[in-house]
Protein backbone atom coordinates (compact mmCIF):
# COMPACT_ATOMS: atom_id res chain seq x y z
CA UNK A 1 0.00 0.00 0.00
CA UNK A 2 2.66 2.49 0.85
CA UNK A 3 4.70 1.65 -2.60
CA UNK A 4 1.80 2.31 -4.43
CA UNK A 5 1.06 5.53 -2.70
CA UNK A 6 4.58 6.90 -3.43
CA UNK A 7 4.85 5.77 -7.10
CA UNK A 8 1.39 7.98 -7.23
CA UNK A 9 3.09 10.55 -5.35
CA UNK A 10 6.13 10.23 -7.62
CA UNK A 11 5.21 12.37 -10.94
CA UNK A 12 3.97 15.19 -8.36
CA UNK A 13 7.47 15.64 -6.96
CA UNK A 14 8.88 15.53 -9.88
CA UNK A 15 6.81 18.23 -11.09
CA UNK A 16 8.73 20.70 -8.27
CA UNK A 17 10.53 23.37 -8.99
CA UNK A 18 9.88 23.18 -12.18
CA UNK A 19 8.41 26.68 -12.92
CA UNK A 20 9.05 30.02 -10.94
CA UNK A 21 6.70 32.63 -11.73
CA UNK A 22 6.64 36.41 -11.69
CA UNK A 23 9.63 39.08 -13.10
CA UNK A 24 13.14 37.88 -12.45
CA UNK A 25 14.37 41.48 -11.21
CA UNK A 26 16.59 43.05 -13.15
CA UNK A 27 19.35 46.08 -11.89
CA UNK A 28 17.83 49.44 -13.16
CA UNK A 29 19.29 51.09 -15.72
CA UNK A 30 19.87 54.76 -14.23
CA UNK A 31 18.70 58.12 -15.39
CA UNK A 32 20.57 59.53 -18.24
CA UNK A 33 22.40 62.65 -17.20
CA UNK A 34 24.54 64.16 -14.95
CA UNK A 35 25.58 67.21 -12.76
CA UNK A 36 25.02 70.64 -13.73
CA UNK A 37 27.91 72.44 -15.01
CA UNK A 38 31.85 70.38 -15.55
CA UNK A 39 34.62 70.20 -13.52
CA UNK A 40 35.93 73.89 -13.52
CA UNK A 41 39.53 74.87 -12.29
CA UNK A 42 39.77 77.98 -10.16
CA UNK A 43 40.28 78.88 -6.86
CA UNK A 44 40.48 76.35 -4.37
CA UNK A 45 39.19 74.30 -3.47
CA UNK A 46 37.69 72.47 -6.48
CA UNK A 47 35.88 69.22 -7.44
CA UNK A 48 37.90 66.87 -9.16
CA UNK A 49 36.17 63.67 -10.58
CA UNK A 50 37.54 60.22 -9.48
CA UNK A 51 35.91 58.12 -7.00
CA UNK A 52 34.85 59.82 -4.76
CA UNK A 53 35.88 60.91 -0.84
CA UNK A 54 38.05 58.59 1.42
CA UNK A 55 36.25 56.54 4.34
CA UNK A 56 36.73 58.86 6.73
CA UNK A 57 36.37 61.80 5.08
CA UNK A 58 35.91 64.79 8.07
CA UNK A 59 39.75 63.66 8.90
CA UNK A 60 40.98 66.48 5.73
CA UNK A 61 39.48 69.22 8.47
CA UNK A 62 42.32 68.21 10.43
CA UNK A 63 40.90 68.22 13.78
CA UNK A 64 41.32 65.55 16.41
CA UNK A 65 38.28 67.30 18.05
CA UNK A 66 36.24 67.15 15.17
CA UNK A 67 37.19 63.30 14.02
CA UNK A 68 36.95 62.33 17.61
CA UNK A 69 32.74 63.72 18.13
CA UNK A 70 32.20 61.83 14.98
CA UNK A 71 33.50 58.60 16.55
CA UNK A 72 31.72 59.42 19.31
CA UNK A 73 28.65 59.71 17.56
CA UNK A 74 28.87 56.52 15.60
CA UNK A 75 29.33 54.28 18.54
CA UNK A 76 26.78 55.86 21.18
CA UNK A 77 24.17 57.79 18.56
CA UNK A 78 21.18 55.82 19.84
CA UNK A 79 19.02 56.31 15.92
CA UNK A 80 21.91 54.87 15.01
CA UNK A 81 21.87 51.86 17.14
CA UNK A 82 17.95 51.41 16.51
CA UNK A 83 19.05 50.85 12.89
CA UNK A 84 21.23 48.18 13.53
CA UNK A 85 18.76 46.23 15.56
CA UNK A 86 16.61 46.69 13.04
CA UNK A 87 18.62 45.16 10.43
CA UNK A 88 19.79 41.99 12.91
CA UNK A 89 15.60 41.61 12.64
CA UNK A 90 15.80 41.85 8.95
CA UNK A 91 18.88 39.21 8.67
CA UNK A 92 16.60 36.92 11.30
CA UNK A 93 13.61 37.54 9.50
CA UNK A 94 15.00 36.09 6.09
CA UNK A 95 16.30 32.93 8.11
CA UNK A 96 12.59 32.27 9.29
CA UNK A 97 11.18 32.72 5.55
CA UNK A 98 13.71 30.20 4.62
CA UNK A 99 13.11 27.82 6.98
CA UNK A 100 9.80 27.20 5.39
CA UNK A 101 11.39 25.78 1.91
CA UNK A 102 12.76 23.27 4.24
CA UNK A 103 11.11 19.92 5.56
CA UNK A 104 8.69 20.91 8.59
CA UNK A 105 8.89 18.21 11.24
CA UNK A 106 6.71 18.02 14.03
CA UNK A 107 7.07 15.54 17.06
CA UNK A 108 4.69 14.87 20.02
CA UNK A 109 3.67 13.13 22.74
CA UNK A 110 0.83 11.90 24.73
CA UNK A 111 -0.49 10.39 27.79
CA UNK A 112 -4.63 9.85 27.44
CA UNK A 113 -6.80 8.64 30.04
CA UNK A 114 -10.30 7.96 28.59
CA UNK A 115 -13.39 6.01 29.26
CA UNK A 116 -15.39 4.34 26.43
CA UNK A 117 -19.18 5.01 26.64
CA UNK A 118 -20.89 1.61 25.61
CA UNK A 119 -24.15 2.94 24.88
CA UNK A 120 -22.62 4.46 21.70
CA UNK A 121 -21.85 1.30 20.67
CA UNK A 122 -25.11 -0.36 21.34
CA UNK A 123 -23.89 -2.01 24.49
CA UNK A 124 -25.10 -1.57 27.84
CA UNK A 125 -22.06 -2.31 30.60
CA UNK A 126 -24.65 -2.68 33.37
CA UNK A 127 -26.21 -5.47 31.30
CA UNK A 128 -23.05 -6.98 30.94
CA UNK A 129 -22.17 -6.88 34.62
CA UNK A 130 -19.76 -3.99 34.38
CA UNK A 131 -19.19 -0.16 34.05
CA UNK A 132 -18.16 2.04 30.98
CA UNK A 133 -13.93 0.73 30.56
CA UNK A 134 -11.46 2.84 31.92
CA UNK A 135 -8.10 2.68 30.17
CA UNK A 136 -5.12 5.72 29.90
CA UNK A 137 -3.30 5.67 26.45
CA UNK A 138 0.58 6.43 25.87
CA UNK A 139 1.62 8.11 22.23
CA UNK A 140 4.80 8.64 21.18
CA UNK A 141 5.01 10.21 17.61
CA UNK A 142 5.61 12.57 14.99
CA UNK A 143 5.28 14.01 11.10
CA UNK A 144 6.56 15.57 8.48
CA UNK A 145 5.23 18.08 5.87
CA UNK A 146 6.71 19.23 2.94
CA UNK A 147 5.31 21.69 0.33
CA UNK A 148 6.64 21.19 -2.90
CA UNK A 149 6.81 25.00 -4.34
CA UNK A 150 5.58 23.78 -7.50
CA UNK A 151 5.07 27.47 -8.98
CA UNK A 152 8.06 29.23 -7.38
CA UNK A 153 6.14 30.94 -4.63
CA UNK A 154 8.35 30.15 -1.91
CA UNK A 155 11.32 31.23 -3.61
CA UNK A 156 9.98 33.97 -4.35
CA UNK A 157 9.65 35.15 -0.58
CA UNK A 158 13.19 34.34 0.15
CA UNK A 159 14.11 36.36 -2.65
CA UNK A 160 11.53 39.22 -1.33
CA UNK A 161 12.92 38.78 2.46
CA UNK A 162 16.68 39.22 0.79
CA UNK A 163 15.69 42.30 -1.17
CA UNK A 164 13.99 43.61 2.02
CA UNK A 165 17.22 42.97 4.54
CA UNK A 166 19.46 44.32 1.25
CA UNK A 167 16.94 48.00 1.88
CA UNK A 168 17.35 48.09 5.82
CA UNK A 169 21.34 47.57 4.95
CA UNK A 170 21.78 50.03 2.82
CA UNK A 171 19.30 51.80 5.06
CA UNK A 172 22.10 51.20 8.01
CA UNK A 173 25.03 52.46 5.71
CA UNK A 174 22.71 55.71 4.94
CA UNK A 175 22.27 55.90 8.81
CA UNK A 176 25.91 55.84 9.54
CA UNK A 177 26.44 58.57 7.13
CA UNK A 178 23.91 60.95 7.64
CA UNK A 179 24.73 60.52 11.78
CA UNK A 180 28.64 61.22 10.08
CA UNK A 181 27.64 64.45 8.14
CA UNK A 182 25.10 65.94 10.86
CA UNK A 183 28.00 65.74 13.12
CA UNK A 184 30.24 67.04 10.99
CA UNK A 185 27.94 70.09 9.96
CA UNK A 186 26.85 71.26 13.60
CA UNK A 187 30.74 71.11 14.50
CA UNK A 188 31.37 73.36 11.75
CA UNK A 189 28.10 75.54 13.00
CA UNK A 190 29.01 75.65 16.53
CA UNK A 191 32.62 76.78 15.44
CA UNK A 192 31.19 79.54 13.05
CA UNK A 193 29.28 81.04 16.10
CA UNK A 194 32.14 80.87 18.15
CA UNK A 195 33.54 83.18 15.88
CA UNK A 196 30.90 85.63 15.60
CA UNK A 197 30.43 85.29 18.71
CA UNK A 198 33.85 86.81 19.44
CA UNK A 199 33.53 89.08 16.44
CA UNK A 200 30.73 90.65 18.15
CA UNK A 201 32.05 90.90 21.35
CA UNK A 202 35.03 92.59 19.40
CA UNK A 203 33.02 95.24 17.81
CA UNK A 204 31.11 95.45 21.40
CA UNK A 205 34.60 96.63 22.71
CA UNK A 206 35.03 98.89 19.82
CA UNK A 207 31.69 100.75 20.49
CA UNK A 208 32.78 101.06 24.28
CA UNK A 209 36.18 102.47 22.97
CA UNK A 210 34.23 104.89 20.83
CA UNK A 211 31.76 106.14 23.68
CA UNK A 212 34.33 106.83 25.81
CA UNK A 213 36.53 108.38 23.24
CA UNK A 214 32.89 110.91 21.66
CA UNK A 215 32.61 111.67 25.86
CA UNK A 216 35.80 113.00 26.52
CA UNK A 217 35.76 114.72 23.45
CA UNK A 218 32.29 116.16 24.07
CA UNK A 219 33.82 116.81 27.85
CA UNK A 220 36.93 118.83 26.15
CA UNK A 221 34.89 121.06 24.45
CA UNK A 222 35.50 119.47 20.77
CA UNK A 223 32.25 117.10 20.45
CA UNK A 224 28.79 116.98 20.31
CA UNK A 225 26.19 115.09 22.88
CA UNK A 226 24.58 113.95 19.58
CA UNK A 227 28.49 112.19 18.76
CA UNK A 228 28.28 110.33 21.72
CA UNK A 229 24.52 109.25 21.80
CA UNK A 230 25.53 108.11 18.28
CA UNK A 231 28.07 105.75 19.84
CA UNK A 232 25.76 104.84 22.72
CA UNK A 233 22.80 103.96 20.26
CA UNK A 234 25.80 101.46 18.20
CA UNK A 235 26.83 99.92 21.37
CA UNK A 236 23.17 98.85 22.33
CA UNK A 237 22.56 97.47 19.03
CA UNK A 238 25.82 95.42 18.94
CA UNK A 239 25.25 93.91 22.60
CA UNK A 240 21.76 93.22 21.61
CA UNK A 241 23.04 90.46 18.50
CA UNK A 242 25.05 88.95 21.61
CA UNK A 243 21.65 87.32 23.35
CA UNK A 244 20.63 85.83 19.67
CA UNK A 245 24.03 84.20 18.92
CA UNK A 246 24.93 82.85 22.18
CA UNK A 247 21.01 80.95 22.11
CA UNK A 248 22.03 79.81 18.72
CA UNK A 249 25.31 78.58 20.01
CA UNK A 250 23.24 76.91 23.09
CA UNK A 251 20.96 75.14 20.62
CA UNK A 252 23.33 73.91 18.11
CA UNK A 253 25.54 72.29 21.62
CA UNK A 254 22.24 70.38 22.33
CA UNK A 255 21.75 69.05 19.26
CA UNK A 256 25.10 68.04 18.97
CA UNK A 257 24.97 66.26 22.28
CA UNK A 258 21.87 64.63 20.93
CA UNK A 259 23.62 63.22 18.02
CA UNK A 260 26.55 62.01 20.37
CA UNK A 261 23.86 59.67 22.49
CA UNK A 262 24.61 61.89 25.74
CA UNK A 263 23.01 64.15 27.74
CA UNK A 264 23.86 68.15 26.95
CA UNK A 265 25.71 68.04 30.33
CA UNK A 266 27.90 65.50 29.62
CA UNK A 267 29.01 67.62 25.99
CA UNK A 268 31.76 69.06 27.48
CA UNK A 269 33.75 72.02 25.90
CA UNK A 270 33.43 72.83 22.05
CA UNK A 271 35.89 75.40 21.49
CA UNK A 272 36.32 74.85 17.67
CA UNK A 273 37.23 77.95 15.53
CA UNK A 274 36.98 78.38 12.11
CA UNK A 275 40.38 79.37 11.44
CA UNK A 276 41.35 76.31 13.37
CA UNK A 277 39.89 74.06 10.80
CA UNK A 278 41.68 72.78 7.53
CA UNK A 279 40.49 74.00 4.42
CA UNK A 280 40.78 70.65 1.51
CA UNK A 281 42.54 72.18 -1.67
CA UNK A 282 40.88 69.57 -3.58
CA UNK A 283 37.09 67.72 -3.22
CA UNK A 284 37.09 64.14 -5.18
CA UNK A 285 33.70 64.29 -6.40
CA UNK A 286 32.43 60.52 -7.27
CA UNK A 287 31.23 59.86 -11.17
CA UNK A 288 27.27 60.21 -12.11
CA UNK A 289 28.16 56.77 -13.15
CA UNK A 290 29.57 55.63 -10.20
CA UNK A 291 27.14 57.56 -7.55
CA UNK A 292 24.07 55.14 -8.64
CA UNK A 293 26.15 52.32 -6.96
CA UNK A 294 27.60 53.73 -3.94
CA UNK A 295 25.13 56.33 -2.12
CA UNK A 296 23.13 54.22 0.06
CA UNK A 297 20.20 55.86 -0.31
CA UNK A 298 20.00 55.06 -3.88
CA UNK A 299 20.97 51.21 -3.36
CA UNK A 300 17.85 51.25 -0.75
CA UNK A 301 15.82 52.65 -3.37
CA UNK A 302 17.30 49.55 -5.49
CA UNK A 303 16.62 46.84 -3.47
CA UNK A 304 12.85 48.32 -2.49
CA UNK A 305 12.19 47.92 -6.31
CA UNK A 306 13.87 44.32 -5.87
CA UNK A 307 11.82 43.31 -3.38
CA UNK A 308 8.94 44.79 -4.98
CA UNK A 309 9.62 42.72 -7.96
CA UNK A 310 9.60 39.63 -6.09
CA UNK A 311 6.58 39.89 -4.36
CA UNK A 312 5.25 39.71 -7.78
CA UNK A 313 6.04 36.12 -8.02
CA UNK A 314 4.38 35.89 -5.10
CA UNK A 315 1.77 36.89 -5.74
CA UNK A 316 1.35 35.04 -8.98
CA UNK A 317 2.07 32.10 -7.48
CA UNK A 318 -1.15 31.93 -5.47
CA UNK A 319 -3.09 31.67 -8.59
CA UNK A 320 -1.83 28.27 -9.15
CA UNK A 321 -2.37 24.92 -7.29
CA UNK A 322 -0.01 24.25 -4.66
CA UNK A 323 0.84 20.47 -3.49
CA UNK A 324 1.74 19.40 -0.10
CA UNK A 325 3.41 15.39 0.96
CA UNK A 326 3.22 14.98 4.86
CA UNK A 327 4.05 11.64 6.55
CA UNK A 328 3.15 11.02 10.23
CA UNK A 329 4.29 8.06 12.37
CA UNK A 330 3.00 7.35 15.80
CA UNK A 331 3.57 4.75 18.45
CA UNK A 332 0.91 3.97 21.15
CA UNK A 333 0.23 1.64 24.14
CA UNK A 334 -1.38 1.35 27.11
CA UNK A 335 1.76 0.50 28.84
CA UNK A 336 5.17 2.59 28.73
CA UNK A 337 6.58 -0.89 28.34
CA UNK A 338 4.58 -1.66 25.38
CA UNK A 339 5.20 1.97 23.91
CA UNK A 340 7.63 0.52 20.92
CA UNK A 341 6.36 -2.54 20.24
CA UNK A 342 6.10 -3.01 16.55
CA UNK A 343 2.70 -4.43 17.11
CA UNK A 344 1.29 -0.84 18.46
CA UNK A 345 3.10 0.91 15.45
CA UNK A 346 1.01 3.56 13.07
CA UNK A 347 1.84 5.46 9.78
CA UNK A 348 0.60 7.59 7.28
CA UNK A 349 1.83 9.12 4.11
CA UNK A 350 -0.62 11.87 2.41
CA UNK A 351 -0.17 14.39 -0.59
CA UNK A 352 -2.73 16.76 -0.98
CA UNK A 353 -3.88 19.54 -3.87
CA UNK A 354 -5.16 22.97 -2.90
CA UNK A 355 -6.10 24.96 -6.04
CA UNK A 356 -7.95 28.23 -6.09
CA UNK A 357 -11.32 28.03 -8.00
CA UNK A 358 -13.66 30.94 -6.71
CA UNK A 359 -12.32 33.64 -4.53
CA UNK A 360 -14.27 36.36 -5.98
CA UNK A 361 -11.16 37.97 -7.97
CA UNK A 362 -8.89 38.67 -4.42
CA UNK A 363 -5.85 37.08 -6.11
CA UNK A 364 -5.89 38.87 -9.16
CA UNK A 365 -6.02 41.66 -7.98
CA UNK A 366 -3.44 40.87 -5.63
CA UNK A 367 -1.11 40.84 -8.07
CA UNK A 368 -2.40 43.66 -10.17
CA UNK A 369 -1.57 45.39 -6.91
CA UNK A 370 2.06 44.25 -6.42
CA UNK A 371 2.66 45.08 -10.29
CA UNK A 372 1.77 48.32 -9.29
CA UNK A 373 3.76 49.03 -6.35
CA UNK A 374 6.62 47.41 -8.69
CA UNK A 375 6.09 50.05 -10.74
CA UNK A 376 6.20 52.86 -8.46
CA UNK A 377 8.61 51.45 -6.78
CA UNK A 378 10.82 51.75 -9.86
CA UNK A 379 9.93 55.39 -10.45
CA UNK A 380 10.90 56.29 -6.43
CA UNK A 381 14.28 55.05 -7.56
CA UNK A 382 14.30 57.18 -10.82
CA UNK A 383 13.39 60.02 -8.47
CA UNK A 384 15.92 59.35 -6.04
CA UNK A 385 18.97 58.88 -8.41
CA UNK A 386 17.77 62.59 -10.06
CA UNK A 387 17.60 63.94 -6.21
CA UNK A 388 21.20 62.75 -5.79
CA UNK A 389 22.19 64.07 -9.38
CA UNK A 390 20.36 67.35 -8.31
CA UNK A 391 21.89 67.82 -4.36
CA UNK A 392 25.70 67.04 -5.84
CA UNK A 393 24.99 69.50 -8.65
CA UNK A 394 24.07 72.45 -6.50
CA UNK A 395 26.94 71.61 -4.49
CA UNK A 396 29.47 71.80 -7.08
CA UNK A 397 27.91 75.21 -8.22
CA UNK A 398 28.52 76.17 -3.98
CA UNK A 399 32.10 75.00 -4.50
CA UNK A 400 32.70 77.77 -6.69
CA UNK A 401 30.34 80.69 -5.71
CA UNK A 402 31.75 80.30 -2.14
CA UNK A 403 35.57 80.43 -3.55
CA UNK A 404 34.23 83.73 -5.56
CA UNK A 405 32.46 85.09 -2.47
CA UNK A 406 35.79 84.11 0.23
CA UNK A 407 37.62 86.43 -2.61
CA UNK A 408 35.55 89.11 -2.79
CA UNK A 409 34.88 89.29 1.13
CA UNK A 410 38.40 89.35 1.11
CA UNK A 411 38.82 92.18 -1.18
CA UNK A 412 36.10 94.59 0.95
CA UNK A 413 37.31 93.39 4.72
CA UNK A 414 41.00 95.20 2.97
CA UNK A 415 39.32 98.13 1.86
CA UNK A 416 37.22 98.84 5.22
CA UNK A 417 40.26 97.65 7.36
CA UNK A 418 42.44 100.41 5.16
CA UNK A 419 39.75 103.20 5.55
CA UNK A 420 39.49 102.83 9.11
CA UNK A 421 43.12 102.94 9.62
CA UNK A 422 43.07 106.27 7.44
CA UNK A 423 39.92 107.78 9.20
CA UNK A 424 42.14 107.22 12.80
CA UNK A 425 44.83 108.84 11.43
CA UNK A 426 42.70 111.85 10.14
CA UNK A 427 40.83 112.14 13.31
CA UNK A 428 43.92 112.06 15.30
CA UNK A 429 45.16 115.58 13.28
CA UNK A 430 41.93 117.16 13.65
CA UNK A 431 40.92 116.64 9.45
CA UNK A 432 37.87 114.67 10.24
CA UNK A 433 35.26 114.03 13.13
CA UNK A 434 34.59 111.37 14.94
CA UNK A 435 31.42 110.37 13.12
CA UNK A 436 33.52 109.36 10.23
CA UNK A 437 35.82 106.99 12.36
CA UNK A 438 32.53 105.58 13.72
CA UNK A 439 31.20 105.09 9.81
CA UNK A 440 34.56 103.24 9.32
CA UNK A 441 34.76 101.17 12.12
CA UNK A 442 30.85 99.84 11.57
CA UNK A 443 31.85 98.98 7.69
CA UNK A 444 34.57 97.60 9.30
CA UNK A 445 33.53 95.13 11.66
CA UNK A 446 30.05 94.39 9.49
CA UNK A 447 32.97 93.52 6.52
CA UNK A 448 34.41 91.08 9.33
CA UNK A 449 31.27 89.45 9.92
CA UNK A 450 30.38 89.28 6.58
CA UNK A 451 34.39 87.58 5.51
CA UNK A 452 33.45 85.18 8.21
CA UNK A 453 30.16 84.32 6.70
CA UNK A 454 31.16 83.18 3.41
CA UNK A 455 34.16 81.77 5.24
CA UNK A 456 31.60 79.43 7.63
CA UNK A 457 29.36 78.67 4.62
CA UNK A 458 32.82 77.34 2.70
CA UNK A 459 33.50 75.02 5.32
CA UNK A 460 29.60 73.83 5.02
CA UNK A 461 29.40 73.23 1.38
CA UNK A 462 32.56 71.58 1.20
CA UNK A 463 31.12 69.20 4.37
CA UNK A 464 28.06 69.04 2.41
CA UNK A 465 29.62 68.24 -1.14
CA UNK A 466 31.81 65.71 1.02
CA UNK A 467 28.45 63.80 2.43
CA UNK A 468 26.46 63.64 -1.03
CA UNK A 469 29.17 62.02 -2.58
CA UNK A 470 30.36 59.92 0.29
CA UNK A 471 28.72 56.70 -0.47
CA UNK A 472 31.44 54.32 0.61
CA UNK A 473 31.94 55.66 3.76
CA UNK A 474 33.77 52.27 4.81
CA UNK A 475 34.20 49.42 2.52
CA UNK A 476 30.75 48.51 0.31
CA UNK A 477 28.84 46.18 2.06
CA UNK A 478 27.90 42.42 0.90
CA UNK A 479 23.97 42.11 0.78
CA UNK A 480 22.16 39.34 2.82
CA UNK A 481 22.48 36.36 1.09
Amino acid sequence: MCRKLLIALLPLTALAGCKTVGPNFAAPVAPAGSYAGTFQSGKAPVAIPGQGPQARWWEVFGSTELNGLVDKALAGNQSLEASRQTLTRSLEYVKAVAGKSQPQVNGQAQVNHQQINLSNFGLSGGALGFGNPEFTLFSLGGGVSYDLDLFGGQKRANEKALAEAETQLRETEAAHLTIAGRVVLQVLTIAALNDRIATQQALVDEDLRNVKLTDAKRRGGDGTMVEVLSAQGELAADQAGLPQLEQARAEARNLLAILLGVAPSELGETTLSVSSLRLPQEVPVTLPSELVHKRPDILASEARLHAATAAIGVAEARLYPSITLGASFTQSAKSPDDLFSPSNTAFSLLGGLTAPIFDGGTRKAEKRAAEAEARAAAARYRQTVLEAFGQTSDLLAALANDARAVSLRGESLGIAERSLHLSRRSFQVGNSGVLQVLDASRTAQQARLGMLDARSRQFIDVARLYLATAGGWTEPATAPK
